[in-house]
C-alpha cells in the first residue's frame, strides 16, 4: 500500500513540475538571470509550495500517526556545522550551473531532456561519493 501512495504522489508531484514549467531548466536559468531575461514565475512556484507545505505540516503533524506508517520521522538535530552549509552551497551551484535540481531532473529523463540524461548520472555518482565520504569519516 504504501508503495502505491509514494507512486501516486512522485507522479502528482512530477505533473506540477510540468505543468509549472519547473522541468524545464531554461526556466531556472531564466529565474537566475536578474539583469537579462529575468523570470519570476519561480517566486510564485515556490511560495505556493511553501503555503501548502506549511498548512499540510500543521493538519498532519495534529494526527497521533501518520496514515501510511507507525510514526513520524522528524528531524531531532538542531545544530548547524559544516554539512548543513557545505551541502546546500554544492546543491545551489550545481542548481545554477545546470538548471537542475533533482526532481526536475528525473521528471525532465521522463520527458526525454538531453541535459537531464548528462544530469542525473552526474547526480547519482555525487550522491554516491558523498555518501562513501560521510561512511568513511564515520
Amino acid at each position: 500500500m504504501s508503495f502505491l501512495v509514494n507512486l501516486v504522489l512522485g507522479l502528482l508531484f512530477g505533473a506540477g513540475l510540468v505543468v509549472s514549467g519547473m522541468a524545464d531548466p531554461a526556466k531556472i536559468l531564466n529565474f537566475l538571470d536578474l539583469f537579462g531575461t529575468w523570470d519570476p514565475s519561480l517566486i510564485f512556484v515556490m511560495g505556493g509550495a511553501v503555503v501548502v507545505a506549511f498548512v499540510g505540516f500543521r493538519l498532519v503533524l495534529r494526527r497521533d500517526a501518520p496514515i501510511a506508517g507507525k510514526t513520524f520521522h522528524l528531524p531531532t538535530r538542531k545544530d548547524i556545522d559544516a554539512r548543513v552549509i557545505v551541502g546546500p552551497a554544492i546543491f545551489g551551484i550545481g542548481w545554477g550551473l545546470g538548471g537542475f535540481c533533482p526532481g526536475p531532473a528525473l521528471t525532465a529523463i521522463g520527458l526525454g531532456t538531453t541535459g537531464a540524461l548528462a544530469f542525473v548520472p552526474s547526480m547519482i555518482a555525487g550522491m554516491w561519493g558523498a555518501r562513501l565520504l560521510a561512511e568513511k569519516r564515520a
